[in-house]
């Protein structure tokens, strides 16, 4: 890229006039862009490639390449989602790195332009892999996370088993002879997955007499959403309140009496009742990291009125709405490697440092992340820390050189 400043006779003018500071500021803006672009493309590419490495050691017959390629396919947009706040990191280390090896940032300085002005001219492009980051959260990782792994379900090949799907314990009553109801034990309850439409995947029902001992055990392999029966105050339930049903098919019951010996019999289906719509048993089957911004509020505003809370949804729902401040904190601390105290040195000395602090910096959020879910700590302090600490120290070092 051609200099600006190779037909300019004298600099000085250009921080006294606006139609001038205008074109500067359009052709920083432009390096920081296409330096941010090609470092955030090039580690997306790197991840894609140690991907599909990666996948060729789990290739057999059920899992064919097709199918490999297919699941990095899916698992594309959210490396992408990854890579972005580093990738910005890295791309405004280059590209002012870049104007500084020409010596065009002394020029600016020379002609009165301040740091801070320079500093808010990468901002800006900045701010569009922020919209992206957020709209790959919002719109695209629900999806495409869903394919991927109903391509290849890296829970499956774990060695260790993961806790997922949905678990409750339902108390229930019988009625007595006089009218009222009494306690007859309860029942744990799992869902493995539902979707939107209603559709749920594997049931599991175990249920227990009052004094813990397993009566039943059931097992279906899917059920649909039939419809939901309004309830009234003589069930104990206040108006307005439904209850939600599923027809259960395939169904396999295991019934064992007092002397332990058990009976086994199919049904070909039953129903399920819950007192929540279809909506809510698919946002209390997914994982945190495969839900929208908007599903994981909507999962929080769901907890708040059941009386409970899961830490690992608000710390994805915070992490997810803070995203943009990681990419714009981490965008100042490029700019204080280029102004701050290794500004003498050379341009891959920078992009090294800028590597380490990225990775550091990924690090210590994963590190308050699990901080936060041990302790049950605030979420949103949590993931608000290193990004405050980031961005004060890169407005510390830029200061240091005014």
């Amino acid at each position: 890229m051609r200099s600006l400043f190779a037909k300019t006779p004298s600099a000085e003018p250009l921080a006294q006039k606006p139609g001038q500071l205008k074109v500067l500021g359009r052709y920083v803006r432009r390096n920081a862009l296409l330096a941010i672009i090609g470092a955030v493309v090039g580690l997306w590419a790197l991840q894609l490639i140690f991907s599909y490495l990666s996948e060729l050691d789990s290739l057999d017959d059920s899992y064919t390449m097709s199918e490999a390629i297919k699941y990095i396919f899916y698992r594309s947009p959210y490396f992408l989602e990854q890579f972005i706040p580093t990738g910005a990191l890295l791309g405004a280390v280059v590209g002012l790195g870049l104007l500084a090896n020409k010596s065009e940032l002394v020029v600016m300085r020379a002609a009165g332009v301040s740091i801070y002005r320079i500093v808010g001219w990468v901002l800006q492009p900045a701010l569009i892999f922020v919209l992206l980051a957020l709209a790959i959260n919002q719109f695209v990782l629900p999806h495409s996370n869903q394919l991927a792994k109903e391509i290849n379900d890296e829970d499956s090949r774990s060695l260790v088993t993961s806790v997922r799907g949905y678990w409750t314990v339902q108390p229930r009553f019988e009625n007595a002879k006089d009218g009222s109801t009494k306690p007859a034990g309860s029942d744990i309850l799992y869902i493995d997955y539902a979707d939107v439409q209603g559709n749920i995947g594997e049931v599991k029902r175990w249920h227990l007499d009052n004094d813990g001992n397993l009566q039943t055990a059931i097992h279906a392999k899917n059920g649909q959403y039939v419809g939901r029966q309004a309830l009234d105050s003589r069930s104990g339930t206040p108006n307005g309140q439904y209850r939600y049903e599923w027809q259960l098919n395939d169904m396999t019951t295991l019934s064992i009496n007092q002397g332990f010996e058990s009976s086994q019999a199919v049904f070909a289906s039953d129903t399920l009742s819950l007192p929540f719509a279809p909506e809510s048993v698919y946002l209390l089957t997914r994982k945190a990291e495969d839900l929208s911004l908007t599903q994981l509020y909507e999962h929080r505003q769901f907890m708040r009125g059941q009386g409970n809370r899961s830490l690992e949804h608000e710390l994805a729902f915070w992490q997810k709405l803070l995203s943009p401040l990681s990419i714009l904190s981490l965008v100042i601390v490029a700019c204080s490697f280029v102004f701050g105290s290794l500004r003498t040195h050379s341009l891959g000395l920078r992009i090294v440092v800028a590597l380490l602090f990225g990775l550091l910096f990924s690090y210590v959020q994963d590190l308050v992340g699990f901080v936060s879910l041990a302790t049950g700590f605030s979420p949103l302090l949590m993931v608000l820390l290193p990004i405050l600490g980031s961005a004060a120290l890169g407005f510390y070092l830029i200061k240091r050189q005014m």
